[in-house]
């Protein structure tokens, strides 16, 4: 907990949104620098662990990574929070600061799957907001008051820039975990990866559109 001047509110996804997007941009950084594909960086680092190292696989396998369309690019990420694993590739295209959004895949280990469909519904609905809160989402304050009240000067993903969603599930047999809020953290890295794979730029900051960036 951080005492701040201004009283802050529930945010989805809590810690692990910042954290994640610090960690796996980073761990993207130095996969550049080794010059090694960040999937495969990503797999010799989790050597020992072969849950995780299996949700990556399943979810490269399903997205074709390596493998791209013509004139898009892929980023991933991985998280681990509420007692599930999430990993996820973000697939766009860049025009200039444009950026289309053409398909996201979330791939979850949550242990047990009770209900797929509830589980597929959650993590479009965190991928929307993550989305959202990577592109736009910036609480500012002048005067000592808030500046956004509503939904006209604090945008949500619309649905004409919304991408294609898809889910794998791989449920491992573990202990049941959470599945609300897991695809949250990883979507702003893993568009953040997408973006510098596509244009070379770095973003180590959020909002995207604090950088010029915007979506198509």
């Amino acid at each position: 907990m951080v005492n701040t001047a201004v009283p802050v509110g529930f945010w989805r996804g809590v810690g692990y949104t910042q954290n994640t997007f610090f960690a796996e941009s980073f761990i993207d950084e130095l996969a550049h620098h080794a010059k090694a594909d960040p999937l495969q960086f990503r797999l010799n680092l989790l050597a020992d662990r072969p849950r995780p190292a299996r949700l990556l696989q399943r979810l490269a396998q399903h997205v074709g990574w390596g493998s791209a369309p013509a004139g898009r690019c892929h980023g991933v990420a991985l998280s681990q929070a509420w007692g599930s694993l999430c990993a996820t590739v973000v697939e766009l295209s860049v025009q200039g600061q444009r950026i289309t959004l053409h398909r996201v895949v979330n791939a979850i280990d949550c242990g047990t799957v009770i209900n797929p469909a509830t589980v597929e519904r959650q993590l479009e609905g965190a991928s929307i907001w993550g989305l959202s809160a990577a592109m736009t989402g910036a609480i500012t304050i002048a005067d000592g008051r808030v500046q956004q009240s509503n939904f006209h000067d604090y945008p949500l993903l619309r649905l004409a820039q919304t991408p294609r969603f898809e889910a794998v599930l791989a449920p491992s047999g573990e202990r049941i975990g959470g599945v609300g809020e897991s695809a949250v953290p990883t979507l702003a890295p893993a568009l953040a990866n997408a973006l510098f794979a596509a244009t070379g730029q770095r973003v180590r900051s959020l909002p995207l559109a604090r950088h010029g960036f915007e979506l198509a």
